[in-house]
C-alpha cells in the first residue's frame, strides 16, 4: 500500500523534485542521530537543523523538560519539513523517555562535555550507531542527561574561550562526524524501508491539501 501512495502522490510533483528526493536519499544517514536538550534560543534551533540537513542527518531527539523547542523559519529555511523530528515534552521522564527509545533502537549515547574522559570529535567511535547530544546553550548538558551517557566528546579549543555556541558546535560535530563516515567502511546508508519512509514524508510535506490526495487514493483502493 505504502509503495502504491508513494507511486500515486509522485504524479503530482515534477520530475525534477523526485530527482532531487533521490540525490538526496542517497547521502542520507540514521546511523548518526542528533539530541538537543532544552534548547531555547528560536536562532540557535534553526540552525542545527539546517545543519542537520545540510550533512545528512536524519533524526533529531528534542528534549523539552524545561524550555520548548522553537525554531525561525527565516534560518532553518524549511529545512525541518526534510527532516525526523522526534519531541519528548513529557515533564520529568522525557529525558527517560528520549533516552530508552534510542537505545531500543541500538544507539550508543555520546554527550557534549568538558568530561576528563571525553574524546576528542576526531576520534569519537563511530562504528555503532550514535546519538550526539548538546545541552542547553548557558549550561550544557544537565547531570541527569550526563548520567546516562556511554561515552562524552568535545571539540578541542585553542583559545581563551571556554565553549564554542551550541549552532557551532553541533555544525562543527556534524561536519567531522559526516566527513568520517563516508571515508569509512561503516554501513551508514539508509535501507530501503527508511528510503521508502522518507520518500512519502517528503512528499507530504511538499504537495498541498496533500491529505485530500490521500483520501482520494484510500477511496479507489
Amino acid at each position: 500500500m505504502k509503495t502504491k501512495l508513494i507511486q500515486y502522490l509522485s504524479g503530482f510533483v515534477t520530475e525534477a523534485r523526485l530527482k532531487r528526493f533521490e540525490e538526496v536519499l542517497v547521502n542520507r544517514t540514521r546511523h548518526i542521530a542528533i539530541g538537543l536538550e532544552n534548547i531555547y534560543q528560536p536562532h540557535n534551533a534553526s540552525a542545527v537543523l539546517r545543519s542537520c540537513d545540510c550533512f545528512g542527518i536524519q533524526d533529531v531527539h528534542i528534549i523539552e523538560n524545561t524550555n520548548k523547542y522553537t525554531y525561525n523559519p527565516d534560518i532553518s529555511l524549511g529545512s525541518e519539513k526534510w527532516l525526523t523530528l522526534n519531541r519528548y515534552n513529557e515533564g520529568e521522564k522525557s529525558l527517560d523517555t528520549c533516552i530508552n527509545s534510542l537505545k531500543s533502537k541500538g544507539y550508543t549515547i555520546a554527550v557534549t562535555s568538558l568530561h576528563k574522559d571525553s574524546y576528542n570529535i576526531e576520534n569519537l567511535p563511530l562504528n555503532n550507531k550514535t546519538a550526539l547530544f548538546f545541552g542547553t546553550e548557558m549550561r550544557g548538558a544537565t547531570t541527569e542527561l550526563e548520567s546516562k551517557a556511554d561515552m562524552f566528546v568535545k571539540i578541542p579549543m585553542l583559545g581563551f574561550t571556554e565553549s564554542f555556541n551550541i549552532s557551532v558546535a553541533a555544525a562543527l560535530s556534524m561536519y567531522a562526524i559526516s566527513s568520517r563516515l563516508r571515508k569509512e567502511e561503516i554501513p551508514w546508508q539508509l535501507s530501503e524501508a527508511d528510503k521508502q519512509e522518507l520518500r512519502l514524508q517528503w512528499l507530504r510535506n511538499t504537495i498541498p491539501k496533500v491529505e485530500l490526495l490521500e483520501k482520494d487514493f484510500m477511496g479507489k483502493e
